[in-house]
């Protein structure tokens, strides 16, 4: 049995399951039983040994021979900019078929009022359905005509349908938005509903109605229930474009309130570019590093450092000036002097490099090693860069945006490339430390355990087997990337992600045993019980609790 020295009776002891408590491999049978106290785990072991810890005002539970994992924390998610939204949009996720989704709009319009949007921003690609496509803007029409209607895959394109081109005021004659196109008929100049790129979807999501900041907090709140029905307890969110201080509101009014059950960890990104420095100084200058409590905390600088440095998906030719590299060097020393870890989106080695130039000349005057420095995607990272990087202790958030993604990808960087991409055993024999998520809500799913699968098996959801077998991971190192490693993140790995004695109490009870169902159930687990804290978040009801 592994204990901590103190004795006292536990609050919570669930037996009769299977406890994988996460880092090194115990000898012995595998435990089966974990004992809660104050929100921390206090011991796991035998069903005899950790009954022993039982007081009389014990609650005791039976798993009945269900798995208990670490909570999983997600360390690359757009939480604080889905949450608002969360209960107005559909979402995608797991639909095998089309015409199964576009019932989903319909039964959304049935219960909708007069003129309410309806919508499904991102978390989905066409390649997911038989049908391959996304639908059309007369199957928009002709399924829901009287509320606009507007569907986004990724960030890739999107289609609406008449009456959302009417509320958003586009017409036959309105020009292209900047960094946006519309779709027009090349015989007839009629719009076809289909748009493409930022400034297009912006200008469309833009128009319609905000909501109340209570509901955008509800909102939040509801999302937070939907990811610990999943086994999530913690979340690093990464930031991203268009994230002002005042778009953390509902998060902060959650928290403020005592309604934050979700454990946050927030990277900071700059809002306007040409105004990066002196935006994230601003958030250095009033925000100590580290700052908040066990349920929010400030994490460090990013994704987005500095918009002339972040390469999008990396499927179109991309260059760092001599002017951007300057000022991301300037930033990165900011950040160093003042202790704060920095994350930077990355996905061509072509960027990686000169992040990385600038990162070591910091390094030269303030050893990084310690500061806990991250790359997120690091796609199409060189050995090289790879030697570089854990020079520094500077670590990789892996995300699964390739599981949607991998056909583009290998079309615009050559047949065979994604096998290599990312290059996961190159990154662990480099010593590279390692987190995992899922770049959700709109540039992928929010389903922690498909990012899992994509992680074990190197499938994309067109069914393909893309990554060659040795950059594939064991499921315990994948599961180890998605708990301990996400805590490495913020500086956490000894007392999150893991369920050691002494660590926070955050774990999920799960639908189906992870480590040895078939792989293609993975994406379709779920959890029967979550716990932050010692505190349950979510049940099913089907572990047993007086």
């Amino acid at each position: 049995m592994a204990t901590t020295s103190d004795t006292a009776p536990a609050d919570l002891i669930l037996l009769n399951g299977l406890v994988w408590p996460g880092g090194e491999h115990q000898d012995g049978p595998e435990p089966t039983a974990l004992a809660v106290r104050d929100g921390r785990v206090v011991a796991y072991g035998s069903d005899v040994e950790i009954r022993e810890l039982a007081g009389p005002r014990s609650t005791v539970g039976d798993l009945h021979g269900r798995r208990v994992v670490p909570g999983l924390i997600d360390g690359h998610m757009h939480a604080v900019r889905g949450g608002p939204t969360w209960t107005s949009e559909l979402r995608w996720t797991g639909e095998t078929d089309l015409r199964t989704a576009l019932a989903t709009l319909r039964a959304a319009a049935d219960a909708a009022r007069p003129g309410e949007w309806i919508r499904v921003v991102g978390g989905w690609h066409p390649c997911q359905f038989t049908e391959s496509r996304e639908p059309t803007r007369a199957e928009l029409d002709a399924l829901v005509p009287h509320h606009p209607v507007y569907v986004q895959a990724l960030y890739e394109v999107a289609v609406l349908n008449s009456a959302a081109l009417r509320s958003a005021g586009i017409d036959a004659t309105t020009p292209d938005p900047a960094g946006g196109h519309l779709e027009r008929d090349p015989v007839t100049g009629e719009l076809t509903g289909r748009v493409f790129g930022m400034g297009a979807f912006n200008r469309i999501l833009d128009s319609i109605p905000p909501v109340t900041p209570e509901r955008e907090q509800r909102s939040t709140a509801a999302m937070f229930a939907d990811l610990h029905a999943l086994g999530l307890t913690g979340i690093v969110d990464a930031g991203g474009f268009g994230m002002p201080p005042q778009r953390y509101e509902p998060l902060f009014a959650l928290w403020r309130d005592g309604g934050l059950s979700m454990r946050m960890r927030l990277f900071l990104s700059a809002a306007d570019p040409g105004q990066e420095y002196q935006e994230l100084q601003e958030w250095m200058r009033h925000t100590p590093p580290r700052f908040g409590d066990p349920m929010l905390r400030f994490a460090g600088i990013g994704e987005v450092v500095h918009h002339g440095c972040h390469d999008f998906e990396g499927l179109e030719d991309f260059t760092i000036s001599d002017d951007a590299a300057k000022e991301l060097l300037r930033i990165s020393y900011r950040a160093a002097e003042q202790g704060w870890p920095m994350n930077i989106h990355a996905v061509l080695d072509e960027s990686i490099d000169p992040i990385l130039t600038c990162w070591e000349t910091v390094h030269e005057r303030i050893p990084l090693h310690g500061l806990r420095f991250s790359l997120s995607h690091a796609d199409r990272i060189s050995p090289r860069n790879l030697r570089r990087l854990a020079a520094m202790g500077a670590g990789v958030v892996l995300d699964d945006h390739q599981v949607f993604k991998a056909g583009f990808s290998e079309a615009a960087w050559g047949e065979g490339s994604m096998s290599e991409t990312p290059p996961i055993a190159d990154m662990i024999a480099a010593g590279i430390p390692l987190a995992a998520g899922t770049d959700a809500t709109r540039s992928s799913s929010h389903n922690p355990w498909l990012s899992l699968w994509w992680l074990i098996n190197g499938h994309s959801v067109d069914g393909v087997t893309r990554r060659a077998a040795r950059h594939r991971m064991s499921r315990e190192r994948a599961l180890e990337c998605y708990t301990a490693g996400s805590a490495w993140l913020s500086f956490e790995e000894a007392g999150r992600g893991r369920l050691a004695p002494g660590a926070l109490a955050d774990f999920a009870v799960l639908s189906e045993d992870y480590f040895t169902v078939p792989v293609d159930r993975i994406p379709w687990i779920r959890s029967e019980l979550t716990v932050v804290g010692g505190e349950m978040v979510h049940t099913t009801g089907t572990v047993a609790l007086p």
